[in-house]
């Protein structure tokens, strides 16, 4: 699971003061020595590379690179391989003395359905769904150091990126997102005709969507019904308790099997917010397994005892809408991935507590 970055408060401070956070090495299993950073607010905006040769003297910007590139570089628990990143205050920044093993996604991405105007595929946890518009323009080799979801099924489909300065690189239109952490189906559109009948069914909130949540404690049937801002005033989202404020959030919940201390939830969504199963289901008490934004405050240490979980513990299980051309009622279902089906085996066991 990714480390946190740093807390803003605290690097706020610090940079008023003058005092420059890197922690002293550590051992990680292995023997792997880590060196941690972190982005102060006069630093923001500067690309890894640099941030890198004020952090280890006497590295020239062949070895800061050499150094990223050989995936020796984790940014907020990520493995990092593009030196050229720009990095924001807060982030953490860990520096090993040996590389670390890098997960390629690109045997693990599923085309569930695939025609002229769409492609349902299965995505992995721990990749971004699609590019920033900031990224967009990158070369083909940069962007296969730092792949996307979409960047995978174009790969897979045969889809060709033009050298830099000779067309547009191909894209996938997207109509769905679903957080990096967060497994499950995504669509994607091919056409503009595509793209455009998708994003009606969206607005309508006709399309189907059903995810799988493990949260703690005991959780009962119910429907959630606010309304989510932006800004709830700590710079996360949240719900408002201002009528007339915020969108319309709404999530059907019901219970697959109550665990000894833990329930797995089926979550459908009505609507679709950004992270709005997360934030219901951490406003009535019981945030999902593995959260680190909604899960608790910010630096706080997660003191539960029993087994941890592997990651965000949210998988978008069921995918239905109406082919946007040819008019097909389409469905399609994903059981939970490996790595969240192991977390549920070992939470049936009594003995596991909060």
């Amino acid at each position: 699971m990714s480390a946190p970055a740093f807390p803003l408060n605290q690097l706020r401070f610090l940079a008023s003061h003058k005092i420059i956070i890197i922690r002293p090495p550590i051992l990680a299993p292995g023997g792997t020595r880590i060196r941690t950073f972190c982005v102060l607010s006069d630093q923001q905006n500067q690309t890894l590379a640099a941030l890198l040769r004020q952090w280890l003297p006497g590295h020239s910007w062949s070895n800061v690179r050499q150094i990223v590139a050989g995936r020796r570089v984790r940014i907020n628990g990520e493995v990092w391989r593009d030196d050229a990143r720009r990095l924001k205050e807060g982030d953490r920044v860990e520096v090993l003395d040996r590389p670390l093993k890098i997960t390629d996604h690109t045997d693990q991405i599923v085309l569930r359905h695939i025609d002229e105007h769409i492609i349902v595929v299965e995505k992995p946890a721990g990749i971004s769904t699609v590019r920033h518009p900031t990224e967009r323009a990158w070369s083909y080799e940069r962007r296969r150091r730092v792949p996307t979801l979409d960047d995978l099924v174009l790969r897979q489909t045969g889809a060709r990126f033009p050298k830099r300065g000779q067309g547009k690189p191909p894209r996938l239109r997207i109509v769905q997102r679903l957080d990096k952490e967060t497994s499950g189906l995504v669509v994607f559109a091919r056409t503009v005709e595509a793209e455009r009948g998708l994003g009606k069914q969206f607005a309508r909130h006709s399309v189907h969507r059903q995810y799988l949540a493990i949260v703690p404690g005991r959780v009962e049937a119910r429907t959630i019904r606010t309304s989510l801002v932006r800004d709830r005033g700590d710079r996360r989202r949240g719900s408002s308790p201002v009528p007339g404020q915020g969108k319309e959030a709404i999530t059907h919940m019901g219970v697959v099997e109550s665990l000894p201390r833990h329930t797995l939830l089926s979550c459908r969504l009505e609507t679709g917010r950004t992270h709005q199963i997360r934030i219901h289901l951490a406003e009535i008490g019981h945030p999902v397994c593995g959260d680190k934004v909604y899960g608790k405050a910010a630096g706080e240490t997660d003191k539960r005892p029993g087994i941890k979980a592997p990651r965000l513990a949210l998988h978008a299980a069921e995918l239905g809408f109406i082919h946007p051309v040819t008019g097909e009622a389409m469905r399609w279902e994903m059981p939970l991935p490996p790595d969240l089906r192991e977390f549920v085996d070992g939470l049936r066991t009594p003995q596991v507590a909060l």
